[in-house]
């Protein structure tokens, strides 16, 4: 997980006051990107939660999808990091979760790499959720400026163009970015995180 995209969507939402449930695709210990424990990710909100026991305590204890029912929740936010390139995807339970939320009104949520967990999340009329739909997610010009296109297992951006997702990014990379399309609520990369959350308590 990266640190800072969890911390600025967690300050804003506990700003306006909304209960909130870490969740991850095994349960239990989530680990956190090395990269994202340095400059110029690891800011003031992500150090202050490091510095928390109790905060930390989260992160070691998350539960698993077949632990949540999807009613009572009005969105799900999915963070980023290169982890989750490889455990969100077929992530069968974060799908059921992000389908009943969608389907029901409420709102489907990502920050950079996290929209990873929405490439193969369909609705119950078997279309891909994002199909048609506007979004951005961590681009392929950022990976390859970031130096990891090699090490990376797919072109995320072009899973969602393949899945008819309306893609679009930034003019600049890195700079923040985000797009509502309905109740779909995506951020382009670390620097999208408080404002797509925003968004997100926007709508809620």
């Amino acid at each position: 997980m990266w640190l800072s995209e969890l911390t600025h969507a967690w300050q804003v939402f506990e700003e306006h006051g909304f209960e909130q449930t870490l969740v991850s695709p095994a349960g239990g210990a989530v680990p956190l990107e090395p990269r994202s424990l340095k400059f110029p990710s690891y800011d003031r909100t992500a150090k202050a939660w490091r510095a928390s026991p109790e905060r930390m305590a989260l992160l070691e204890n998350t539960l698993s999808p077949d632990q949540i029912d999807s009613v009572d929740y009005d969105a799900i936010y999915f963070t980023g990091g290169h982890a989750v390139m490889y455990d969100f995807p077929d992530s069968e339970g974060l799908q059921r979760i992000t389908r009943e939320i969608f389907e029901r009104g409420g709102i489907v949520s990502s920050v950079c790499h996290g929209y990873c967990g929405l490439l193969n999340t369909r609705l119950s009329d078997g279309s891909y959720l994002i199909a048609g739909r506007r979004m951005t997610g961590f681009a392929w010009q950022e990976e390859v400026l970031a130096r990891v296109d090699k090490l990376v297992p797919y072109n995320a951006e072009e899973e969602a163009k393949k899945r008819g997702a309306l893609y679009e990014k930034a003019m600049l990379p890195f700079v923040s970015y985000a797009v509502v399309d309905g109740n779909l609520v995506t951020g382009q990369n670390p620097g999208s995180a408080k404002e797509t959350a925003t968004k997100v308590a926007e709508l809620l």
